[in-house]
């Protein structure tokens, strides 16, 4: 598919301190020796000899850790402006850097939400500040949020924070003829739409009858309203004709449904500009889970049955699915700890993805660690249009570079992460593999599991 080659926003390389990495696995490879120079990978192979005029290098013994290219994540909710008891821009991005993202897409239903200028320059300029991953903001495609008129989106486009990505996330756009204007307009700025697939007439939305969890056996069994797969599949169905009829590019978010695969890949081998993205619960968690109606597994869309966590899978191996998105989403305690009806619906994602999809992945013998750098790293940066994200690690290229433990386990505890919510789905849970370092621009922004500064800070080591 066509997609845009203007960097993004790049993140200048910083000037020292210079580290040399030894003995690392490039992508699971041999062990190879990097040098990392002013936020630039100088060297891979035999260590150099730091010439008398530069400054010496800071050793970091990298043996059994798999060097990969910092991750990309087209999807987390940050809620600031107007929701910071939920999260803010610094503590999402520190939670992305413990994570191992080098770059995050804060979607825009804050509040006020993201479809002006005003707001997304606002939220691009807090993650300058917190400077812990690169903060990309993603514009509202109608105003409000609201599914009527189109939102601010050529002057989002033009403003210094240089939106390119236009989403309702949350809400979905149902309207056919305002979502084919969208993507019409879009189109002209090197952009694309990104699309909460869901027809609210088939979930409630918004009703007091609105779909509680995946509509099937256990719904039936629970007594709760149940959301169709049919609901996610018929907007997607929808999305790829108006995608293909006036040649815009179209990205599905968090895709759940074996249907909605088949719809995916079916648009791709005709040719149409379709892109997709998954969350690492929807690869590992099915709504069995529900029976307990712990409301941390309450989520939109919601957790689906064994057989479309499987063609998830699958699909993501395959490349019907590109990317993975965590789709972030915390709250506050009281929107969880409450009756399943009243809850929030969202999980955090950023500090457990890698482990996720190693277990659901890689541990499964699906995909290897290469495969694994382009579904989380290489294909978001693509997708987006980053000329300085997603890159190989190889000599000449900017140094967003994670190290990770990948024999290391972990039981997840939500009250260590960074993040403000708490709301994980894998409380209690142990999963394989942990970063253990991320080098955003040259800057170590976490040594040994820890953080250690913000790049805005230069980083303290």
């Amino acid at each position: 598919m066509s997609e845009p080659t203007t960097a993004r926003l790049a993140v200048q390389p910083a000037p020292g301190p210079h580290y040399l990495i030894r003995g690392a696995s490039i992508l699971g490879g041999a062990p190879e020796d990097l040098v990392v120079r002013d936020g630039i990978i100088a060297s891979v192979g035999a260590a150099e000899t730091a010439p008398q005029d530069q400054a010496p290098l800071e050793t970091i013994d990298a043996s059994g850790l798999i060097a990969l290219p910092g991750m990309v994540d087209l999807h987390v909710h940050l809620r600031e402006p107007g929701r910071e008891d939920a999260e803010t821009v610094e503590t999402g991005s520190r939670a992305a850097a413990k994570g191992g993202f080098t770059a995050v897409h804060a979607m825009a239903n804050s509040s006020p939400v993201a479809d002006t200028a005003g707001v997304v320059e606002q939220v691009h300029r807090l993650g300058q500040q917190a400077g812990w991953t690169e903060v990309y903001p993603v514009g509202a495609i109608t105003r409000g949020l609201q599914g009527k008129v189109l939102a601010e989106l050529g002057a989002m486009a033009e403003s210094s924070a240089q939106v390119r990505m236009f989403s309702d996330d949350g809400h979905c756009v149902t309207n056919a003829q305002l979502m084919r204007r969208a993507m019409e307009y879009v189109k002209t700025i090197d952009g694309f739409v990104a699309q909460h697939a869901q027809d609210a007439d088939l979930t409630g939305w918004d009703t007091d009858h609105a779909a509680q969890m995946n509509e099937g056996k256990v719904s039936a069994t629970l007594g709760l309203p149940g959301w169709p797969a049919v609901a996610e599949e018929a907007i997607i169905a929808r999305d790829v004709l108006l995608a293909d009829y006036v040649g815009a590019r179209i990205h599905i978010c968090h895709v759940s449904t074996k249907g909605s695969v088949e719809i995916i890949r079916w648009a791709k081998q005709r040719g149409i500009q379709v892109t997709a993205e998954v969350t690492p619960h929807h690869l590992l968690l099915t709504d069995e889970l529900v029976r307990s109606y712990d409301p941390v597994y309450k989520v939109n869309p919601p957790l689906r049955t064994e057989a479309d966590t499987q063609a998830l899978r699958e699909a993501l191996a395959e490349g019907v699915i590109d990317v993975i998105g965590t789709d972030h989403a915390p709250h506050p305690e009281q929107a969880k700890e409450c009756e399943w009806n009243q809850a929030a619906m969202g999980m955090t994602g950023l500090e457990t993805a890698l482990p996720a999809v190693q277990h659901a992945m890689i541990n499964t013998g699906l995909i290897d660690w290469q495969r694994f750098a382009e579904i989380t790293s290489t294909r978001p940066a693509e997708i987006y249009g980053h000329t300085h994200q997603g890159r190989p690690i190889a000599a000449g290229e900017p140094a967003n570079i994670i190290l990770v433990d990948a024999d290391a386990s972990t039981t997840i505890h939500p009250e260590t992460h960074a993040t403000k919510g708490r709301n994980s789905p894998f409380r209690g849970v142990e999963l394989p593999g942990q970063v253990r370092h991320t080098f955003l621009g040259g800057v170590p922004v976490m040594l040994n599991s820890q953080l250690t500064g913000p790049r805005s800070a230069g980083g303290a080591a």
